[in-house]
Parts: structure tokens; sequence; C-alpha cells
């Protein structure tokens, strides 16, 4: 909050337009409480509104090999040097737009951590790159090098088709998420041609004057200049000349006068720190912290990618790790490399006793079984359809306000089995009221809600919910409106921290001066001695509320001189969403267990627990890090807890990463820039609507929706992904090991194959039509999912051998006198061919049916997956009616339309008979746990040594020669003990260090 006048010592050393400024009122157009009482009025219809304010976060780059769209920042040798005279900005003024920022902006490049920018023709030629790929690409110089210039031609075809379908998808998809994202991006207020504008944080430059205060995050790391009152910086500059020439960072040195604190700093995201910083004139706000307290000028010095934040995030973005999806892709792809290696060297031996040339004849040769077994063997639509897959669900939930900000986070959704919930806004309405307070004996409610007021931060533009709703109240409070309207003036406020657990405000009215405070219940009558009738009532009704699951807010106020007195208690309740109770069993339904982490006290957890149907077992979250048990007890703790309360940043993270050395999967919602490193930590980030910058910045999904409900909807969403991915996945190895095993034994047995041009054409409907997958209508797990590769391997494996029988049986009646199905008229090659593209684009609707006892219920295919299916039927049955590429055959190899009606239901038989054996195999329980991930494995050893080394101190002492050393100390009482007779020395943080 700007506090005029913040310090009157400051007012003395300004000049006359300085002090003036110094003395206006904290709002413009009156004094500030009448400023107060107006936005008042205008909330009061209007509770259930909020901000909304988001962000994103480039420069020095490299782009990958695997995906040369991307532009991945790399730690260059030396650091960004900012020329001095770009420091020296005028604070009035600020900088001309126009020329000067472009040429900054040239050199220091945008103000973000990522570029949103891709290279769309390089992002196209990636699809070309890749193991499955490179097998394709080797058949085109294959095909070429036969001067088969039809299969040529028609695999590079097939290689364009997958890179163009996978491009558009992933960019049209890229670009609904990219609009949802710049309707949240960071903004920042920036002095620029003698005026206050706003403008996307993304375009600062060093040099720039920011304008930072209460409830904004810093958009990059700046240098404060001035307090806001001192818009010509002379205060700034005699503070600055008492401590030495230049403005350095070194005003945190022992004996300096750093003059007054202009502002509070949230560090926690970086240093760990749970109060607020204080910072003073020449100290360095870092980026993606947020302001607490005071209004101030800063000068941007380094721009996003070299800042703290920045060079942090660097090691991360530049590291070349790819998520678990690829890496099973990448298996997957191997595996079936293998496998098609494997098939050519037992044909060639085949060939090798047979005398089959290498090059000759020119449609049965060694040369050209290799080709086929290239096509049949490497499905190249794998890539292509599962990126499509993920990307049309990425646009799918951000339609749903899911904002998914990279593809993998959909598998780790998918898989989650632990959800650790924020209460306010998500669990709850996040709409506070104030009901009838608790009013201390001889008190005047409207002095109760006067000085529950004066404690409140000021700044309208970003009002806590507390806040927020005790101005708000004020409608139903005349007498303390009057009250308000008295001149009332604010020399110091300081906002909430979680050590005291309350807010302070020291004000004057009349020259008379107060200081008013209002926190939790216990923190207010720590301030003094109170009659002991008095508190028997407070913690009477304290206790009363707590069991109602109300929030209490206690408020006292003490005149210069005179004792504080005890006015009473504000009652405070946020009402649980009503589709919560509902969604959490639905939750339960979908095996996911929710815990409730809340910073309220034990009691209001518990009682809100049983509003909402969740167990009662609800701990305060102190016995995490401070309690004695055994690490191994610790994470059976955590385990067996529906939640924990008073909780703190770090004890989120200490249960995120227990519950991870379990072996689950954890998602992590949170708000608060603090919330950063254990949404960093889960396995899934979920950022919550209203979510700060920096925790944005850190989710891998971030929510523009509030409730339990849209998360709940998103699970369920990525599971059904899942559910497509996977039953393609099964679908392709099943045709893959489908043709190699028929043609191989073919090949070995009769010395014959289906002629490649009709194999081409039978991988190309393969992945046509399958790329409708990524529309199809899609069951959801009952339970969190995995990848189960020894099963898919095995189910898979099973339906192949099963096709391959079913084409062997039709090629077999053939050798019957009356020509079996072809009944002696039409082509052998034609008949092959449409039996094995009926079947094998059949399949596909019996993988995409539940893969489990666990899976939802049957749902029809969407209209897009039969219409590609039927379409490749058609056109299959028009190549065997006309003969097309059978080669020399009687008739031309056209078939009549009775032996095409008859392998029409020879195929649907075999296609029935394959979809009973993996019902079948779908039932098998054994089956159905093989490749699951043990989710709740203990090594009690390894947790209780894990567990004793976190609680290990190093503490740095001095013996009574004066001399120091360093030891290791367990902490608690052992450390109290040793503080008597030595001095400890903090470790400084990482950020101190740096700066």
């Amino acid at each position: 909050m700007a506090t005029r006048g913040h310090h009157d010592e400051e007012a003395a050393l300004g000049t006359p337009d300085s002090a003036t400024q110094a003395e206006k009122p904290m709002f413009e157009g009156g004094d500030e409480y009448d400023n107060i009482l107006r936005f008042a009025r205008t909330e009061a219809a209007k509770l259930d509104h909020g901000d909304d304010d988001g962000g994103e976060e480039e420069t020095g780059y490299y782009r990958p090999w695997f995906s040369p769209w991307k532009k991945i920042k790399v730690k260059s040798t030396k650091e960004l040097k900012v020329p001095a005279d770009w420091l020296r900005t005028d604070v009035q003024t600020g900088l001309t737009s126009g020329a000067e920022i472009e040429r900054r902006r040239s050199i220091a490049g945008y103000n973000e951590l990522e570029s949103p920018d891709e290279n769309q023709i390089l992002k196209f030629i990636s699809y070309f790159r890749g193991p499955i790929l490179y097998v394709m690409e080797l058949a085109v110089c294959l095909s070429a090098g036969l001067r088969d210039w039809i299969d040529f031609g028609v695999i590079i075809g097939i290689l364009f088709l997958n890179a163009l379908v996978g491009w558009y998808q992933e960019k049209q998809a890229g670009d609904i998420v990219a609009q949802l994202k710049a309707g949240i991006a960071m903004r920042a207020t920036v002095v620029r041609d003698g005026r206050e504008q706003e403008v996307e944080a993304r375009d600062l430059v060093p040099g720039d004057i920011l304008v930072l205060e209460e409830g904004s995050t810093i958009p990059a790391d700046a240098r404060i200049v001035a307090d806001y009152a001192d818009k010509n910086g002379s205060k700034a500059r005699m503070l600055m000349e008492k401590r030495g020439r230049g403005l350095s960072n070194s005003s945190t040195a022992s004996g300096v006068d750093k003059g007054p604190s202009v502002c509070a700093v949230d560090q926690s995201a970086i240093t760990g720190e749970s109060l607020a910083v204080d910072k003073f004139v020449g100290d360095v706000a870092y980026y993606t912290c947020g302001v607490k307290r005071g209004k101030v000028y800063a000068m941007v010095t380094v721009s996003a990618p070299y800042s703290f934040v920045g060079n942090t995030a660097r090691l991360v973005l530049a590291s070349n790790d790819i998520g678990h999806f690829q890496i099973v892709l990448g298996g997957i792809g191997t595996a079936l490399l293998g496998l098609v290696i494997g098939f050519i060297f037992i044909v060639w031996i085949g060939g090798f006793f047979r005398h089959v040339g290498i090059a000759e004849p020119k449609d049965n040769n060694l040369l050209v079984y290799a080709l086929i077994f290239l096509i049949i063997g490497v499905p190249v639509g794998l890539p292509c359809v599962t990126t499509t897959t993920m990307a049309v669900g990425a646009a799918y939930l951000a339609k749903r306000k899911a904002i998914v900000q990279k593809l993998t986070a959909i598998e780790s959704l998918a898989g989650v089995d632990i959800l650790c919930s924020d209460k306010t806004g998500t669990l709850t309405a996040n709409k506070l009221s104030l009901n009838e307070p608790f009013v201390a004996p001889g008190v005047d409610p409207d002095w109760l809600m006067a000085v529950a007021v004066l404690a409140s931060s000021h700044n309208i533009k970003s009002l806590d919910p507390i806040d927020k709703v005790t101005i708000v109240g004020l409608k139903d409070y005349p007498g303390a409106q009057e009250i308000l309207r008295r001149g009332w003036h604010t020399h110091k406020f300081k906002p909430f921290d979680p050590v005291s657990k309350r807010i302070t405000a020291e004000v004057e009215r009349d020259g008379r001066k107060y200081t008013c405070a209002k926190g939790a219940p216990n923190a207010i009558l720590r301030l003094d001695s109170f009659p002991q009738e008095t508190v028997a009532a407070y913690r009477a009704q304290a206790a009363e509320f707590a069991q109602r699951g109300f929030r209490s807010l206690g408020v006292a106020c003490k005149e210069e001189g005179e004792p504080w007195q005890l006015l009473g208690m504000l009652c405070m309740f946020d009402p649980p969403r009503g589709d919560t109770a509902a969604t959490i069993r639905e939750a339960m339904d979908l095996g996911i267990s929710v815990k409730m982490l809340t910073g309220d006290a034990v009691a209001i957890a518990v009682e809100t627990c049983k509003q909402l149907g969740l167990g009662t077992h609800v701990y305060d979250s102190e016995r995490l890090i401070t309690g004695s048990m055994p690490g191994s007890e610790v994470r059976d703790f955590i385990e067996g807890a529906d939640g924990f309360a008073e909780v703190f940043p770090e004890h989120k993270y200490q249960v995120v990463a227990m519950l991870q050395e379990r072996g689950h999967l954890t998602a992590m919602t949170g708000d608060g820039v603090n919330d950063a490193p254990s949404l960093k930590k889960a396995d899934c980030g979920i950022a919550v609507e209203g979510a700060s910058d920096a925790a944005r910045t850190a989710a891998d999904v971030v929510f523009l929706d509030e409730g339990l409900s849209t998360i709940i909807t998103s699970i369920k969403v990525a599971r059904q992904i899942f559910h497509r991915m996977k039953a393609y996945i099964v679908y392709r190895i099943a045709l893959c090991i489908h043709l190699e095993v028929y043609l191989c034994t073919s090949m070995l047995i009769l010395n014959e194959t289906i002629r490649v041009d009709l194999i081409v054409f039978i991988a190309i409907f393969a992945d046509v039509a399958t790329i409708a997958i990524a529309y199809d209508n899609a069951p959801y797990d009952r339970k969190p999912v995995d990848w189960q590769l020894p099963k898919v391997w095995i189910i898979s494996t099973i339906m192949g051998l099963l096709l391959a029988a079913g084409t062997w049986i039709i090629r077999g009646t053939l050798f019957l006198s009356d020509g079996g199905i072809i009944q002696n008229f039409g082509s052998v090659q034609e008949v092959l061919f449409l039996e094995v593209a009926l079947t094998e684009s059949w399949v596909i609707l019996i993988t995409r049916m539940s893969q489990g006892p666990d899976s939802g219920p049957f749902v029809w295919p969407s209209w897009q997956l039969v219409g590609a299916i039927l379409g490749v039927d058609a056109l299959a049955t028009i190549f065997a009616l006309f003969g097309w590429l059978s080669g020399p055959a009687v008739h031309g190899g056209w078939l009549d339309i009775v032996t095409v009606v008859k392998i029409w239901c020879y195929s649907f038989g075999v296609v029935v008979t394959v979809g009973v054996a993996y019902w079948l195999l779908n039932k098998i329980r054994w089956l159905d746990n093989i490749g699951r991930r043990n989710r709740s494995h203990k090594n009690t050893r390894l947790e209780n040594l894990l567990t004793e080394m976190q609680r290990l101190t190093l503490v740095h002492e001095h013996d009574s020669n004066g001399e120091s050393y360093y030891r290791i100390s367990k902490g608690g009482a052992e450390d109290k003990q040793a503080g008597a007779t030595g001095t400890a020395t903090p470790v400084k943080s990482d950020a101190e260090k740096k700066h």
C-alpha cells in the first residue's frame, strides 16, 4: 500500500513539491477513507467478482535437433552487460517510445523466459525426423533404387500426409491455447513519454521505470529508485548520498543508514523466507516476487532471461529432458524396428535357400521383401496420431478453461491418484460473508468495524478476500462509516505475515494516534494482558465459531500511551461450493484421494471436511517438520491423513515429495507465489483460477475457472485422451505383427507376397483411418491409468497372430479345386488385399472399447472415426472390383460382386473372433495388473535415513577463544542450548548471494 508521508522524516527531506505529494491522500479525489466507503458501496452488490491476472514468462536461445521449432534458452558464456547510460532514466519522464526502446530490445531481447514464437516451417520439417520416420525415408530411397516410382511417390505422400495432419492439428490446438494465454498475460505499469501507462510485461526493456504497488507481481529484476510520493527523487538522492556513491545493492551491510523501508516484498518463492522482506531505496526487487506493502518507482536492470529467476530457469529450459510419453513411444518404435530387422533377416535366409535374387525378378526379390517389411513393420503414423490426439485433447481442455502448458501433462493428469487441493476457492466458493461478530463488553460495534477497516489494506485494486469482505461489511454499519469520515490518516501499515498472524496499522485523527490490529484470535490475545472475563468469553466464542466452520478474526486497538483494548472478533464464513461434495464422491469413484491443505485452523478444516464428505483425519502441519516421528511413520502419516491445516509453502512441498517417494502420482493446486516450488515438484502442478504469475509459470495446467469440478472434469478428459492413444498403440502393434507374421511365413512357404504397390496402400489406409481416433468418443477408466506395456504387447501379439491366421485361412481356401472364395474368378492379390484392408480397418473399433475391468461403460464411436473407416473400406473395395495394381492376372485381376460380398462377410467373422479374444483377455484380472505401478511402496530404512538427514543442520559457532567452527546439529532443544553459548550464523539464501 502506498502510504502517504510513509514516514514523517521523509517529508522533511523533500522539496515543496515532493512534500505536497507526501501530504496528498492515498486515493486521489478526497479523503482516503471516503474512497474506501465508496468502494464498499460499489462492491456490496457484486461480492462474487474477482480479478484475474496471469502471466507468462526468452532471449538467447538455440534450436534442439529433435524439435527445431522450439527456442531453448542457453546459458551464455557471459551475462548481459547493460550499458551504464541505460540506467539513467528520469523517473518522471521515463523512456521515450519508439526507436530507443526497439534498440534496447534488439540487444536485451523480450522480457520473458520462454519464447511463444515458433518457426512453422521448421516445425513442419520436424515431423520428418525420428527413428520411425527415418525407416520410411529409407524405404523411399530403396523404392527409388528399385525404380518403383509408384511406390516412391506413394510413400512420400504418406510421409507428407502424416506431417501435414500432425502439424496442422498441433498448430490449431496451439493457437487456441495461445489465444487464452494472451488474455492472462502479465502486464506492468510503466512510466513512458512522461506518463504512466500499462504495457505487456514482455515489452519491458532495461531502463524502464516501473510502478510497483501492493498486490502486483514484479515483472523483471528492478532496482528501487524512489518512493512513489518522492516523484522527483530528491529524498532518494539524499539517502543514497548518506550511504555512499552509487546505487548498489549493498545497503544491507551492517551499520549503514538505509533510511525508511519503502516497500515489502514476498521472496518466499526464491529464498523460502516466510516473512515479507523490507526493501529500501537502492535495493533490488526480484522478478516474479510479489509486493506486499508500499508503492515505489523501480528501474528495470536486466530482462527476465538474465534475472535471478531467469538464470535458474535457464538451466531447466536448456536441458534436453523428455517426458515419459516420448520414452514410451521411443521404446515401442525401437521394439518394432527390432522385429522388422529380425523378420527381414529370416526372410533373406529363406530367400537364399530358394535362390531368390537380390534385385531380380522385379516383383519378387530380396530388396522388395526388405522394402515391404520396412513399410508394414514400422507405423509411420504413430508419432503423428499420438501427437494429434494430445493436441486435439489440449484444445478441448482449453475450451473448458484448462490451459495445458505442455502436452505431456495430459499423461500425468490421467495417472494422478492423489490430489492435494487448496480449500479456499477450490473446495469452497471463495465468497466470504460477514456474520454477526462477537463484541467485547462495553465496546461499540461501529467502533469495532471501524478499527477492522483501519487495519485493512487500502489498495482497492488488489484487496485480499478478508480485507474485501471487511470493507464491504461496512454497508451494515452506518455508524462505522461516519467514524471513518472524520479525517483518518495512515502513517504505517504492516500486512499480514504467517509468523505474527496479524495485520497492524498506525493511524491518526485530530492529533490522536492509534494502533489498530486484526488477526488470528490467539495472535490478538498475545498483544497484551486483557481482563480474564473478556478473554474467557472471547476464547469460548472462538471455539464455537471454529466448530461451526467459521473463520474468526480478532480485533484490538490501542491509543498512544494507553494499553491495548480487546474489541471483539469478526466472524466470516466461506461456504463450500454447491458441487464440491458430489465432485469429491466422483473423485473417489475415479480412484483419486483428495487431501485438503489449508492455512486455516484445524477445527475449521475438520468442519469443512465434514460438510464436504471428506474424512476428518486432519492434522496440524507442524508435525510434518518439527515432529520426532521416524521417516517411514511420517510418510504413513501423510498417506493416511485426509488433510493438513495451518500449512506453509514448505509443508506443501514436503507432502508432495513424500507422496512421490511412495510411488504416488500427485497433483497439487496452488495460486500464490510461494506455491510455485510445490507446483513445480508435483507430477501435475495446477494453477487455480486467479493464481499469481509465478504460480502459473511453474504449473503444468492453468485453470481459468473456479472449483474442484473443473479439475475432476479435466482428469476425466485426460483419461479419455490417454485411452485413445493406448487404443491406437495396441491397434498399430497388432497390425504390424499381423502382416509381418503372414508375409514372413508366406515368403518362406510359398515364395509369395502381396505386391508392394498394394502393401503401400494398406499402410496408407491404416494411418488415414485412424487419425480420426483423435476425435473419437472414448470411455475413461475408473481408476488412475498406466501404460502397462507388458499387457499391451501381450494383447497386441495375440490379436496380430489371430489376424494372421485369418489371412492364412482365406489364402488356404484358394488351393481348393473350386477356387475357394474367389470361385476360380479373380486375383489372389486382390482377395488378400481386400481381406487385410477390411480386417485391419475394423480392428480399431475393437481396441477403442474398454480396456479392463475398471474401464468406463461402452460409448459409440464418433462419426469422424466411422466415416474414415467406411471411406477406407469403400476405397479398398473399389481397388478389388477394378483390379487396380494387382499385376498380371486373369481378367485383369478384378473381382465380381459376389466374391467381394463373401470377403466382407468373412472379414467380419475374423474381426468378431478377434474382438471376443480381446474382451476375454481384458477380463483376466492378473493380466490387468501386469505393468501397473506400485503406488504405495515403502522402504523403511531409506525413508528413516532421508528424514534424519533432512533434520540435520549445519551450525556455525564461536568457541571461548573466538575461533569459529561448524558442527552438525539435529535441531530443536540442542540448538537452543547451543545458542546460549555460541553464535549461530544463518546461511544466506541464493538470492542474497547472487546480488
